[in-house]
């Protein structure tokens, strides 16, 4: 059986799943706060980004998986965690270079998540049964982190005085 149709369609269900997730719980919230709160909501998760480490630890991942895939995969999470709790701590001592700092997680957290995909896909095209344990890295985190890597872009392209609030929800109820 081809593996790599149910590996494309749990990315996908990823996606989708995620962003009805950020659509409905966590982007309302991020357009009432200030800019600044919103950054770092949207990259607390990726201080978790160390988890990519375990693609190179065998009995995670099998023997099969290329460390053409794993080495800059794994070293790149590495990296972007740091780069997180940089821009994290940035932008809670207010610093000047905040706003710069975010802007190099954030770019540097996109690039290598979809270097990451596109190696795994067309470049080395590892099998995704090669991933073993660490499957729900692709299929689960990397969607989300795309998500909120997006809704980071939004935030920095905004100006901050043409935020919107959102409208006040009506109650569906009717009586």
């Amino acid at each position: 059986m081809n593996r790599t149709p149910l590996f494309g369609l749990s990315i996908l269900m990823s996606f989708v799943a995620f962003g009805i997730v950020a659509r409905t719980y966590i982007w309302p919230r991020l357009r009432m706060a200030r800019r600044e709160e919103a950054l770092i909501a949207l990259t607390v998760p990726h201080t978790f980004r160390f988890i990519g480490l375990s693609f190179l630890i065998p009995g995670v991942v099998s023997p099969s998986l290329p460390s053409g895939f794993s080495v800059p995969a794994a070293y790149g999470d590495l990296f972007a965690a740091i780069l997180a709790v940089l821009a994290i701590w940035s932008l809670s001592a207010r610093s000047r270079f905040a706003t710069a700092m975010v802007w190099v997680f954030n770019v540097w957290g996109t690039v290598d998540l979809l270097n990451a995909f596109y190696e795994g896909v067309l470049g080395v095209r590892i099998d995704p049964g090669s991933l073993s344990a660490a499957y729900f890295i692709p299929t689960v985190l990397v969607p989300s982190f795309l998500v909120t890597h997006g809704l980071m872009f939004w935030l920095l392209l905004r100006k901050e005085s043409s935020r919107q609030r959102p409208p006040i929800i009506e109650s569906h109820l009717s009586v």
